[in-house]
């Protein structure tokens, strides 16, 4: 076991790059393994298999969110309904007003 109060930082940095590349590799090796594996056992039992790469980051489709509420007093400032209420409908509604009087027809 190394002794790691004897080495520089630049020793120690190094050491700890070497070590997450060795795991990588590993790691990408193991997975590639399991990956024949499953596909060798798949084709035991005549079925194929579509592997997906699942690290990659799925990018959402979101378009904006129409409006669902408007402030009677201020037109410019609206509400989807989602999320924290804004000002203007907290103060509405705790004067009393119900959120259905402000729904965009």
């Amino acid at each position: 076991m190394t002794d790691f109060n004897n080495l520089s930082e630049t020793e120690i940095q190094a050491l700890i790059d070497n070590a997450e590349k060795a795991l990588k590799e590993k790691q990408s090796s193991k997975r590639k393994e399991v990956i024949a594996k499953i596909k060798e056992l798949a084709a035991s039992i005549g079925v194929a298999v579509e592997l997906v790469e699942g690290d990659k980051k799925v990018e959402r489709k979101t378009g904006k969110v129409a409006a669902k509420y408007r402030n009677p007093a201020d037109a410019s400032q609206t509400w989807t309904g989602r999320g924290l209420a804004p000002k203007w409908m907290q103060d509405l509604l705790a004067a009393g007003r119900n959120k259905a009087e402000f729904e965009i027809k």
